[in-house]
């Protein structure tokens, strides 16, 4: 399907930014000076302390600065120069996807290179490591917070809705280091079932997502996405933003094949043979 171009969608979560060194909120390592960051990343601890949750917010934007794309994600990138009709939609935050060189990205769960005023809603794009206070402030005067969706906030709706529409589109969905337990992207893969598409899931873990899906391939996404850019055909060329290659990490295939639900993946295609 994906050799003739079918319309693919891709949902990624934070199990691919955990390849380049991002700790998860879910993980043995989510913990962030010995605290839960659930208990931070929530509007009731913004307005009872923002200056501790923007400390958080600066940490991690200095982490994410610090990371460098891996093969997985410039797998992607690649398999988007390759596909006319493609999706990449993301709970992560850290932007490491664009760094690679996706452009067809969205972001369900915002950015932590957005701002956004707490006085008129007003967005803007901001990469600097270092504030001269916290919380930062708008132009305006009133405080900035990070452009992110907090637990028990809405997911942006143009984002969710462009999402959902690429799943109703979608032939082949391919869902890689996510969880599958945070709504409502994790409902992004029934919506593209129920219209017929083919659902890889891609990762080294069992998910709810694992028994409906149309295929399993186990193993880290840095490992098996490139191999199926490869049997594409797709260059996986790193465009990070910098003049050297190497900023994004090897974006060789690894030359073990990836196991799948049903014993080896071909890697002609989203087949396995026992």
């Amino acid at each position: 399907m994906l050799r003739d171009g079918a319309p693919t969608l891709v949902l990624t979560g934070a199990g691919v930014s955990a390849e380049s060194g991002l700790a998860t909120f879910r993980g043995s390592g989510g913990l962030w000076e010995g605290r839960d960051p659930m208990d931070i990343a929530t509007p009731e601890a913004f307005t009872r302390d923002p200056v501790d949750v923007w400390r958080f917010y600066a940490w991690r934007r200095r982490q994410a600065a610090a990371a460098r794309p891996n093969p997985g994600h410039v797998a992607l990138a690649g398999l988007e120069a390759a596909l006319p009709q493609f999706v990449l939609a993301t709970q992560n935050v850290d932007g490491l996807h664009q760094r690679a060189g996706s452009r067809r990205v969205v972001e369900l769960h915002g950015s932590l290179w957005t701002l956004r005023c707490t006085r008129d809603g007003r967005s803007s794009t901001d990469t600097s490591l270092d504030f001269p206070e916290f919380p930062p402030r708008c132009s305006c005067g009133a405080m900035l917070r990070p452009g992110v969706v907090w637990f028990g906030e809405m997911l942006p709706e143009e984002a969710m809705a462009r999402a959902e529409r690429a799943a109703r589109t979608a032939r082949v969905v391919i869902v890689a280091g996510t969880s599958s337990l945070v709504f409502p992207a994790a409902g992004l893969p029934a919506i593209a079932r129920d219209g017929g598409a083919w659902i890889v899931e891609v990762n080294p873990e069992v998910t709810p997502l694992s028994p409906s899906a149309s295929e399993r391939l186990v193993g880290p996404s840095g490992t098996i996405l490139p191999l199926l850019a490869a049997a594409l055909g797709v260059a996986s060329s790193p465009s990070c933003g910098t003049r050297r290659a190497r900023s994004c990490g090897s974006t060789r295939a690894p030359a073990r094949a990836a196991t799948c639900s049903s014993g080896r993946w071909s890697i002609s295609g989203f087949r396995c043979r026992s």
